[in-house]
């Protein structure tokens, strides 16, 4: 048995069209395809079962909705009884990745906005700045960039230090806010390397684990080997 799964995000909702082909001469019934997920999703449409003639394909749809930005994951297994042997069979699949990056927008607000929220977020993940590139604002550019995020703090292109600090806001298609302050700074004692830490804010876990881990996963360097 072969499956294959085309995922379609919309904002709150995820429709899993899953192609599932029986690749065996025999008729399988009572197939259907079990999910479960990890994150702030839930399973509001479940595949019914099916009987799937010899060397037969069929699509599966399934609906999930999305009800917080995190990280999340489907799983899925394949479960099925073949008519001639009696058996029953198993296959699990390969778990589905729904980045956080499909429900972040980059946003705008105040200074004072920003300051007044980054004192109220309870929830701070603190990410240490480990990365080939070694300009400041290519840097910073290159982060706001991979997390969907707006840098609120004017830089120009055209100035020349060993520090720079800035402040990033997005905001969720559920309307949940992620504060980002970026602090990177040029050492000479340290090969031109830069150092620092990027520091993130949110009222719920999930967006301050989720932008933390797709932080260390992209800041190490530029896309295409550029870097």
């Amino acid at each position: 048995v072969y499956a294959e799964a085309l995922v379609t995000v919309h904002d709150y909702d995820i429709v899993l069209e899953i192609l599932v082909i029986n690749r065996t001469p025999n008729t399988l019934a009572n197939l259907t395809v079990e999910l479960s997920t990890m994150g702030d999703m839930k399973i509001v449409e479940r595949p019914q079962s099916h009987t799937i003639g010899p060397l037969d394909q069929m699509t599966i749809r399934a609906s999930i909705k999305v009800s917080s930005t995190e990280t999340g994951h489907i799983f899925g297994t394949i479960v099925y009884e073949d008519t001639s042997t009696q058996e029953k069979g198993y296959i699990n699949l390969n778990d589905i990745h729904m980045d956080i990056m499909d429900y972040i927008r980059p946003a705008s607000c105040t200074d004072e906005a920003f300051r007044s929220m980054w004192a109220e977020f309870e929830w701070e993940n603190k990410v240490a700045i480990s990365t080939s590139i070694t300009d400041l604002l290519e840097f910073l550019n290159h982060i706001v960039s991979s997390t969907n995020m707006s840098c609120l703090t004017p830089h120009d292109s055209h100035e020349k230090g060993s520090f720079l600090a800035a402040n990033l806001y997005a905001r969720s298609v559920f309307g949940e806010d992620a504060l980002v302050n970026v602090s990177v700074e040029k050492k000479d004692d340290n090969d031109g390397k830069l150092a620092g830490y990027i520091r993130i804010r949110s009222k719920t876990q999930g967006i301050a684990l989720s932008l933390g881990d797709r932080i260390t996963s992209v800041q190490r360097g530029l896309p295409d080997n550029k870097c």
